[in-house]
């Protein structure tokens, strides 16, 4: 059988990572993984070259590179990572990039991961501070914005992720000791449910939307492996971890103060979810992830899988 190939960006890091992973997990499936890469030597590309992955070296900053990963390839999934650089109009120049490599390779199916523009959703200035003049959530507003350079010339389908919980192991978000010892997570979301999910699962769900094939060409999918408020995460780490995790709810003002990078975006970001959580969590129905991918995990899935990987501060 003569596999169709899926150029995967990102596929040493975290969402392409999965779904390159995926993919090769599922031996008899008829999709193969182009695994797009800057660092081709790296531990993570060798692991996927083993595992029957064909390596490509490809930067989103250099146009021509990416145009030959797309070719040959039956469909691709894109995906850009605002948290290197902090830019949106970086992040719009690559959305830009990859759109017109995949019209001019003739790509057949593209799986765009996105967000929601909240630009759309109350003007600049309304209801939180205005970030590098014009943008609400700027990792939010630019993936958004980039839906048109893809929808209507190239064959799209639009993923909007949620809040991943490997948040809690890689991005310094697990809980921390208060003054008095005792650990707790801090998010800005008073008694609001978040949508969350393991990365692992997003790239399992993007699996499941190629092997849909082009029947899900225009259509979005939002993704998310159970809605928690933050008492119901404290729980759940509590049960998980042997010790006690409170919820420490702070205003989205003080998290914006917190002063480590990013923290505007993201106290903008929580801010969002917390105001707009019926729309949030109703856009991310858990049917619609789990019948893509039914192994999805929920929370106290992942803290059983994953809990002693979670540095306690």
């Amino acid at each position: 059988m003569t596999k169709k190939i899926i150029t995967v960006f990102g596929a040493t890091g975290a969402q392409g990572g999965g779904l390159a992973r995926a993919i090769l997990a599922d031996k008899a499936g008829e999709l193969a993984v182009r695994a797009v890469t800057r660092k081709p030597d790296s531990d993570s590309a060798k692991a996927l070259a083993a595992a029957g992955a064909e390596v490509y070296v490809a930067d989103l900053d250099d146009a021509a590179s990416v145009h030959r990963a797309m070719n040959g390839a039956f469909g691709a999934f894109c995906v850009t990572n605002f948290w290197e650089h902090f830019s949106p109009e970086k992040e719009l120049a690559q959305a830009a990039t990859l759109a017109d490599a995949a019209a001019k390779a003739g790509v057949k199916h593209v799986v765009w991961s996105t967000l929601e523009d909240t630009r759309a959703f109350f003007p600049l200035g309304s209801r939180m501070p205005v970030l590098l003049g014009k943008y609400n959530v700027p990792h939010f507003d630019a993936k958004g914005e980039a839906n048109k350079l893809f929808t209507g010339r190239v064959p799209t389908t639009l993923v909007n992720t949620s809040f991943y919980w490997d948040n809690l192991i890689h991005f310094g978000m697990g809980p921390k000791k208060g003054p008095d010892g005792v650990l707790a997570i801090t998010l800005p979301m008073a008694d609001k449910k978040l949508s969350g999910i393991a990365v692992e699962d997003i790239g399992k769900c993007v699996r499941g939307i190629f092997k849909g094939g082009v029947a899900n060409v225009g259509k979005t999918f939002g993704l998310a492996g159970e809605h928690l408020t933050g008492a119901q995460m404290a729980a759940a780490l509590t049960k998980a971890l042997g010790q006690t995790v409170r919820y420490n709810a702070v205003t989205p003002e003080q998290f914006r103060g917190f002063g480590f990078p990013g923290a505007e975006d993201m106290g903008n970001m929580f801010q969002f979810y917390a105001e707009f959580e019926d729309y949030f969590t109703g856009a991310r129905p858990l049917d619609v992830a789990r019948k893509l991918n039914p192994e999805l995990q929920d929370f106290a899935t992942f803290l059983a899988r994953n809990a002693s990987r979670i540095p306690l501060g």
